[in-house]
């Protein structure tokens, strides 16, 4: 959703970034009067914190199967954070990055573990130590993936590559509709901010119902339209737009490789998954950046994603 991020209370006239709180609500005041003072960009991402303490505690010590009555929450605090992150802040495209990796991957280890009759050391040990890291991206290593749990590591890949290839097609969408700059940089980061790139409203109303708050200006009368309206044409020309093609062949191969681990229930090899991983982080650089490199590797990551 395109959002005018940084906001003016009309009521005590403190300014703040919506980019960095997620909420209308001015933090000095409370109000919710404000109007938004700068162009629109886009931005999929919320503030928020993924606080893995209590679940730690409670399954610590747990041994064979994990106490039904903390599953449910551990389910919900995980979800909450993956449903309410995103990969464009304030229009500028980021890293599919390891904390969310890690609470999708426990998501599907705390599925997997919860149906495996009987689950060996390893496969506790496993799930533990991705809840001893989560909250920090820290995730085991490829080598120690039991058996059982491929499938988690396989399936948090698929979906979390698809979650990112979403918003890095959306970002790529804009950059087509610019126009070829005179002279394109095809170096250095590129943001679409200030140049009102589009995000399904849909999509982003299920990740977090408040954003769409954020971009009403609610009872005010001193709104600076060529302010909050106004496209940064300079920006537009630093935007080299040859790179959007290549991008999206790439993303194509890239999107059929997540079917196929799908298709497998994500029972590949880890390696496999984590190659998909870096394929999209290779591609999202590519489209920052304009390198061929990344481009490459990107190609080269996706060859080992085949299952």
């Amino acid at each position: 959703m395109k959002i005018r991020g940084e906001r003016k209370c009309h009521d005590c006239g403190n300014r703040w970034s919506y980019f960095e709180t997620g909420t209308v609500e001015c933090p000095d005041c409370g109000s919710l009067r404000s109007v938004g003072t700068t162009a629109r960009a886009t931005h999929t991402d919320s503030p928020v914190t993924l606080e893995l303490s209590p679940h730690r505690d409670r399954f610590g010590e747990a041994r064979g199967t994990l106490p039904t009555e903390g599953i449910d929450d551990l389910k919900r605090d995980l979800r909450e954070y993956v449903h309410k992150r995103g990969f464009i802040h304030s229009g500028e495209l980021r890293d599919l990055d390891s904390t969310y990796l890690a609470a999708r991957e426990l998501i599907e280890a705390v599925d997997v573990y919860d149906r495996l009759r009987n689950p060996t050391d390893a496969d506790r040990e496993y799930l533990l130590a991705l809840l001893a890291g989560a909250d920090d991206g820290d995730r085991p290593d490829t080598t120690v993936v039991p058996e059982a749990m491929r499938e988690a590591r396989g399936m948090a890949a698929v979906r979390s590559v698809d979650e990112y290839r979403a918003d890095l097609s959306t970002f790529l969408e804009e950059l087509a509709d610019l126009r070829e700059p005179a002279g394109g940089k095809g170096e250095g980061a590129v943001s679409v901010r200030d140049v009102g790139v589009g995000v399904d409203a849909e999509r982003n109303g299920e990740r977090d119902a408040n954003v769409e708050d954020a971009d009403v200006d609610v009872a005010v009368d001193d709104v600076d339209v060529d302010a909050v309206d106004d496209v940064d044409v300079d920006a537009v020309d630093d935007v080299d737009v040859d790179r959007v093609a290549p991008a999206r062949e790439a993303l194509e191969r890239l999107r059929d490789r997540i079917r196929r681990v799908e298709a497998l229930q994500g029972d590949v090899e880890p390696a496999t998954a984590d190659a998909l991983v870096a394929a999209a982080n290779a591609l999202g650089d590519y489209v920052r950046s304009g390198t061929t490199a990344s481009l490459e590797r990107a190609r080269d990551r996706i060859d080992e994603s085949e299952p």
